[in-house]
């Protein structure tokens, strides 16, 4: 994407996101990427360093990536492992310098005002061996506010605060030791609150949680973090329910490459495919194949039986009017229809069509 693809970005978060942002400028944007770029140089065996000792070849991580987070905005980054959203999220946080482009934090320059983006953002990191297990809860918030340089009984208040918010008051004589996953979880997230942060980095907050905890840290996130606390939050996930529960958009990145910014539907949308199921008595009624011959639908496929029902999956192309044309042709023609129903493309599935359109237009990246 080009260095302008920021602000135009930017100019569509209010039709975008779950909660519309209005005339978006500098002030409003929590974070903005412009043309970012990043390298880091190839491994390589000792025989290829003596035969070519002063050759330096450098790998790709980021090219040339431009984006805008608006404030209170949750957003999702996606994509395959190598994609280079763990060095986004280090370049964020002022831990690895950009080659090229700039990238700002709450207006704050991440290489000339570092320190001032460490204040306003917090990375929290899903490993629980950074907690210190034989200390408890209290004591671990307590220390990280004397390393965040807080100083007497403010340190007290601001602890008991932000338990209060992870909901961990109860337990926080506890030592982190006996804590469940999830709880760990929360201990985390509370440490990133410490500093009272404006934005907050996830990376697979979830990925050692069980699903009924994962469920519920998701509701604590989008409820509390998100909602009551009004944080910015990047989040870097593999996981459906997270993005589908948690995102007002996503990006999808592959090999450094920015290929799609968007909620789930208009991506879903913008690759010109829309699923749709088809509850009938006749699969292999003439009519629903005459749809497939003029074209009017893409090929059918027939996902199993119940109660005597047979569902058949379809694509669709023409949104919502063309879905009512199909629906309309085939009671016409003497097809029995119970539901005919949108069916949401799979997160795997749409990020390997993006992935794919992508090294089609750009087949030597």
């Amino acid at each position: 994407m080009s260095g302008l693809a920021a602000r135009d970005d930017a100019a569509q978060l209010s039709a975008r996101t779950h909660s519309p942002v209005t005339q978006p400028d500098a002030k409003k944007l929590a974070v903005v990427l412009d043309g970012i770029s990043k390298a880091f140089p190839v491994r390589r065996t000792w025989g290829e360093m003596v035969r070519h000792p002063l050759l330096r070849p450098r790998a790709p991580v980021l090219q040339n990536v431009s984006l805008a987070v608006a404030e209170g905005e949750f957003f999702g980054l996606l994509g395959p492992n190598g994609a280079g959203k763990t060095t986004l999220f280090k370049m964020l946080a002022t831990l690895v310098l950009p080659d090229e482009g700039t990238a700002t934090v709450g207006g704050y320059d991440v290489v000339a005002e570092s320190s001032k983006v460490r204040s306003v953002l917090a990375p929290v990191i899903a490993d629980e061996r950074s907690l210190y297990w034989r200390l408890t809860a209290f004591q671990n918030l307590e220390l990280f506010a004397k390393l965040q340089g807080m100083r007497g009984t403010a340190i007290k208040a601001r602890v008991d605060e932000v338990l209060g918010v992870v909901g961990l008051t109860d337990t926080k004589e506890k030592i982190v030791a006996a804590f469940s996953s999830g709880m760990k979880q929360r201990l985390l997230i509370a440490r990133a609150l410490v500093a009272s942060p404006r934005v907050l980095l996830l990376d697979e907050p979830t990925r050692s949680l069980d699903p009924i905890s994962a469920r519920g840290f998701r509701t604590f996130l989008r409820d509390e973090i998100s909602g009551r606390q009004g944080c910015t939050v990047l989040l870097a996930t593999h996981s459906a329910d997270e993005v589908l529960e948690l995102c007002n958009r996503v990006a999808v990145l592959d090999r450094g490459r920015l290929l799609a910014t968007g909620t789930t539907t208009s991506l879903a949308r913008d690759l010109g495919e829309e699923r749709y199921a088809l509850f009938t008595r006749d699969a292999t009624h003439p009519a629903l194949a005459a749809l497939v011959q003029r074209a009017v639908v893409g090929a059918l496929t027939v996902r199993g039986e119940e109660d005597g029902w047979t569902r058949v999956d379809m694509e669709v192309t023409g949104g919502m009017e063309r879905a009512a044309q199909i629906v309309a042709t085939l009671v016409e023609q003497g097809v029995v229809v119970a539901r005919f129903e949108k069916v949401p493309l799979p997160l795997a599935d749409l990020i390997d069509r993006i992935v794919r359109r992508g090294a089609e237009t750009q087949p030597n990246a």
